[in-house]
């Protein structure tokens, strides 16, 4: 199970402000304190650009490669802004995401695979909604491979996102167990006939809620994925407990 880091993001203040006023340092010491802490992969989220500011891609981009080594993950809806990353990385990234929404079809997947990029498949439908129930997971993620597969990109490319809730959400208790249940399918090659590659996004669960819910909760779902199979779990990798029950997990994976 590879960790991947979420502390890039445009929700850090920190980053945010590094961010408008385009000063490389704090993005730079936040790399590689991730990389330090045992990131893998360093996802980076400049939240929503204008068009006058689709370059900040670019940017993070040459400023965190200036400083690691760490695999990038270039993370927004917006094509033009992925393109712009694309255009700048020494190494091959991962694109997150595409979903079944039509522009989203139309232009990030063509990206993937012109620059031969492994894809993170969001379990949306082409509404932006994320099925509740395990069936209607997978048959989203089925269509989607469909589409990935037809526009050239290979399976091994591939790596699903069920879409954790958030436990603000009446219904998140069911779609958490119903998202492991996504997992394991996808992971296990039940669904395909071969292991797929699998994504959570940890921070989901407790997003602007971290002072209702422990970091416990994260911590106790990373244990349960890593048993259903996850490949690489997204999440805050400066959390010193959530980082020492990753370390213990690999240690017995």
């Amino acid at each position: 199970m590879l960790l991947a880091a979420d502390n890039l993001h445009a929700l850090n203040p920190v980053f945010a402000d590094a961010l408008e006023r385009l000063d490389p340092n704090p993005v730079q010491t936040i790399a590689k304190q991730c990389e330090a802490a045992g990131a893998d992969l360093l996802d980076l989220n400049p939240g929503y650009l204008s068009r006058r500011k689709e370059d900040r891609m670019a940017f993070l981009v040459e400023a965190v490669q200036e400083v690691t080594s760490a695999r990038l993950i270039l993370d927004s809806p917006n094509p033009r802004v992925l393109a712009r990353g694309l255009e700048v990385c020494n190494a091959t990234p991962v694109l997150n995401a595409l979903s079944l929404e039509k522009h989203k079809l139309d232009e990030i997947l063509p990206l993937a695979v012109d620059h031969g990029t492994d894809l993170v498949l969001l379990l949306m439908d082409d509404r932006s909604f994320t099925p509740p129930s395990v069936e209607e997971k997978l048959a989203v993620a089925i269509e989607l491979r469909e589409h990935a597969l037809h526009a050239g990109l290979k399976h091994e490319n591939l790596i699903f996102d069920p879409v954790l809730p958030n436990l603000t959400w009446d219904d998140a208790r069911f779609r958490v167990s119903e998202c492991i249940k996504t997992v394991r399918y996808i992971a296990s090659g039940s669904i395909f006939q071969e292991p797929a590659g699998t994504m959570i996004g940890l921070s989901n669960l407790r997003s602007g809620q971290s002072g209702r819910y422990p970091v416990r909760i994260e911590q106790d779902c990373l244990s349960v994925f890593a048993g259903a199979g996850l490949t690489i779990a997204l999440a805050n990798v400066l959390q010193p407990n959530l980082l020492d029950t990753y370390h213990a997990l690999n240690g017995m994976l």
